[in-house]
């Protein structure tokens, strides 16, 4: 008679747990979220207060957002540019996140077409050129200059080593550069960075190898794949599973945060719950807020909200990977959490729920019942411009 089979232990969530070289105080990371507080792409004091009370309120890992390897791979002229300037600045935020006994992550990468060319006074970079869903122009890459991003890769990663960070987390998602050349609809391509799926992974593989060898190895290299673009015609499930397959088989991550949706054409896929349009285009010039009045449903799309949406999305690549995975969007409650690790995610982790209470992780902790006071009404969205935060905190 066969023996029953025993149960399979699940991880607590608030004890110690290992990111590739490193031990996180627990398994809650906050995502990265543009801050909106690097005038000038400087760090600010509000910066580096932003992280410390993440740090503070109990997460583990704290995620600096979004950190450009390239002059014109800045979303605008406002965001941090990786380079020896930023470094002390960056140093102070790491200092001041380490202090409170939580570990620091640095978003890397490169805009491509979702960067705006007339801030950054540079061209947007895309896989194939042409215009964006607002009608700006983009540039196609040519093979030269994927090679100088590559080697600014490279560049930004001994930077943010120098700075202090304890893990890298490259951006595969969003439709941002390497993430563009993954979606078929943005890479039409007929060299050896398009056409088959391996074809459009190449750009991203060679990146996550360089960063991983840049890198020493007592930090964490992480990477941030979109699962769905929610665009159509672009990448979708079929695809990006055989994308992270590639990545595994690649042996350079630590681990991959699944997410979704495109920064270029349907942020909301990632967002989920109200579309805040009339506070999104009150942020615009006069002749393009007047312009989004009639064409801001279809780029701010309305989408229900629910707890944990990209779940069922992301058990696709649970059985699929051995690779440690870090469950994304809408996780708002201790038992949306003690799910995920007991379907065998390494990891949650939560932005907007941070953003209402930073405190959040350690109120759970102190009693489980705790529910989180974020209501989806992602009003949060457009003060990325002003200072990313809940407008309905005081």
């Amino acid at each position: 008679m066969p023996r029953p089979a025993h149960p399979v232990a699940v991880p607590a969530v608030f004890a110690p747990a290992p990111l590739g070289p490193l031990t996180l105080r627990n398994r809650i990371i906050k995502a990265a979220t543009f801050e909106g507080v690097t005038p000038g792409g400087t760090v600010s004091d509000a910066l580096v207060d932003f992280h410390r009370r993440v740090a503070a309120g109990g997460a583990a890992l704290s995620t600096v957002a979004y950190l450009a390897v390239s002059p014109e791979g800045r979303t605008d002229r406002h965001c941090l540019l990786l380079d020896d300037d930023t470094v002390p600045g960056l140093r102070r935020l790491t200092d001041a996140v380490h202090a409170e006994g939580a570990a620091a992550a640095a978003q890397i990468g490169h805009a491509g077409p979702v960067a705006n060319a007339r801030s950054n006074g540079a061209p947007a970079l895309s896989p194939s050129g042409g215009l964006t869903p607002m009608g700006s122009r983009l540039r196609a890459v040519d093979a030269a200059g994927i090679e100088r991003i590559i080697e600014d890769y490279r560049r930004a990663t001994t930077s943010a080593v120098a700075a202090g960070f304890d893990s890298i987390e490259v951006h595969v998602g969003h439709n941002y550069l390497l993430s563009a050349f993954l979606s078929p609809k943005l890479n039409r391509r007929d060299d050896q960075f398009g056409g088959s799926v391996e074809n459009r992974a190449r750009f991203a593989r060679t990146v996550l190898r360089t960063v991983r060898d840049a890198a020493p190895a007592n930090v964490a290299v992480t990477a941030k794949l979109n699962m769905a673009d929610g665009v159509e015609g672009g990448l979708w499930l079929d695809e990006s599973v055989e994308v992270a397959r590639l990545f595994e088989a690649d042996g350079a991550l630590d681990a991959l945060e699944l997410t979704g949706g495109s920064s270029l054409a349907n942020p909301m896929y990632l967002f989920r719950g109200d579309a805040p349009l009339q506070e999104f285009g009150a942020t615009l010039p006069g002749p393009v807020r007047l312009g989004f009045r009639f064409i801001g449903h279809r780029f701010l799309k309305s989408y229900p909200y629910e707890e944990a949406y990209f779940l069922p999305y992301a058990r696709q690549f649970r059985a699929a990977l051995s690779t440690p995975l870090i469950l994304l969007g809408g996780i708002t409650e201790m038992a949306t959490i003690e799910t995920a690790l007991a379907e065998g995610f390494a990891f949650v982790a939560m932005a907007r729920a941070l953003l209402r209470e930073p405190d959040l992780p350690n109120r759970m902790q102190a009693d489980a019942a705790t529910v989180s006071l974020c209501i989806h009404c992602n009003k949060c969205m457009p003060t990325i411009y002003s200072g990313t935060r809940c407008v309905l905190v005081s």
